[in-house]
């Protein structure tokens, strides 16, 4: 039976919130897990990264007769590991079908990340959104590009091309700034061309709780009274200034004229939104990041706490801003550098996924090895 709109998930959905699943595997699909959180909770999107298919495909058993055909076939690692990952998130387009089509292709999206080998490579990784595209072949798929410096001309021109972009690994605001710039400039090239704006979209996935860890961390060091009564603020202060940002670019201007021609706004997407730190309430990340036009794709762990015991309480970031701006005001105060923070979580981020992928390329060897005996 679907939950009534009086659940914590219904909330939050009322509120303007997108709800989606940060994870996904074979399992999930293959037994109606995935329908089932579209079902019962509210679920209306599904996001994957490196990390979660290196996790996926540990579960050998569930991928076990696809890996036996492609070593049959003597295929290459690479496309091994393409063939199994883009049936995954293309299964995934399937059972989120309805959802799209119901929100006339607003949600309903999956999402696949370019190699993140590439991330720093703009041509690769814009042969890499084409080739994703094409391979997974359904119109509710995302493609995740890496907002490194090198990535923003691969979204614009992914853009251009009609090819639906999630940007991923946003931290700064700054950076954010130029992720929505990309985003106007691909829809203008499109339109310049002569192509169709209705039915492109995109997500721009600005990370939370790794903010917090990273400052922390720093606070700690610092170990005054001052520092200590920041601890736990920064990563909310800096979303809710992000989406200050996203209503200043697509209230202006440049924006109204694209969308007078049928464009929509590239949503702010709450990613990272699970917990690090024991020591906050495990749904902080959610209940304190509403507000309309926004997505939250929460791990599982973090959808089950907010259907839980979350408490919604409507728009907590407009209003915000002043208080939030105060908080970085006193982290640089405290001699905490915010431009370096957030250009180290970038640079983690990127390395991390580079480390998954390695590892599952690794993984996935041995077993096609092993199938061949």
């Amino acid at each position: 039976m679907a939950q009534s709109d009086t659940t914590p998930l219904g909330d939050l959905s009322a509120a303007g919130v997108a709800v989606w699943l940060d994870d996904l595997d074979r399992t999930r699909i293959t037994t109606g897990g995935l329908a089932g959180l579209v079902r019962d909770k509210h679920v209306v999107g599904v996001t994957t990264n490196p990390s979660i298919f290196q996790k996926a495909l540990s579960n050998g058993e569930a991928y076990a007769e696809q890996v036996a055909d492609l070593a049959t076939r003597g295929v290459d690692l690479g496309e091994a590991v393409r063939a199994i990952t883009t049936m995954d998130v293309r299964n995934a387009c399937d059972v989120l079908r309805p959802t799209y089509d119901a929100t006339d292709g607003r949600d309903g999206r999956v999402s696949i990340e370019v190699d993140p080998r590439v991330a720093h490579d703009g041509a690769f990784t814009i042969a890499e959104a084409r080739a994703l595209w094409w391979q997974v072949d359904r119109p509710n798929l995302f493609i995740k590009i890496p907002a490194t410096r090198e990535g923003l001309p691969a979204i614009s021109q992914a853009l251009a091309e009609g090819i639906s972009v999630n940007v991923t690994l946003i931290f700064s605001l700054e950076r954010y700034r130029a992720v929505m710039d990309a985003y106007l400039d691909g829809l203008e090239r499109r339109r310049a061309a002569g192509g169709e704006l209705k039915g492109l979209e995109s997500v721009a996935s600005f990370f939370v709780s790794r903010v917090d860890t990273e400052i922390d961390q720093r606070l700690d060091k610092i170990g005054s009274k001052e520092a200590a009564a920041v601890r736990g603020k920064a990563a909310i202060a800096n979303a809710r200034l992000a989406y200050q940002a996203f209503e200043e670019v697509f209230g202006g201007e440049r924006w109204a004229a694209l969308a007078a021609l049928g464009a929509r706004p590239q949503r702010p997407l709450w990613a990272s939104t699970g917990v690090k730190d024991p020591a906050y309430e495990d749904t902080r990340y959610v209940v304190d990041l509403v507000a309309a036009d926004v997505v939250n794709t929460m791990p599982e762990a973090t959808l089950d706490a907010v259907a839980d015991h979350g408490v919604v309480r409507g728009d907590t970031i407009t209003g915000t801003y002043a208080e939030a701006q105060a908080v970085l005001d006193e982290l640089a105060a405290l001699g905490v550098d915010y431009d370096d923070v957030v250009q180290v979580l970038e640079d983690e981020g990127v390395d991390k996924f580079e480390v998954a992928w390695t590892e599952l390329l690794d993984s996935l060897a041995a077993n096609l090895e092993a199938a061949k005996k």
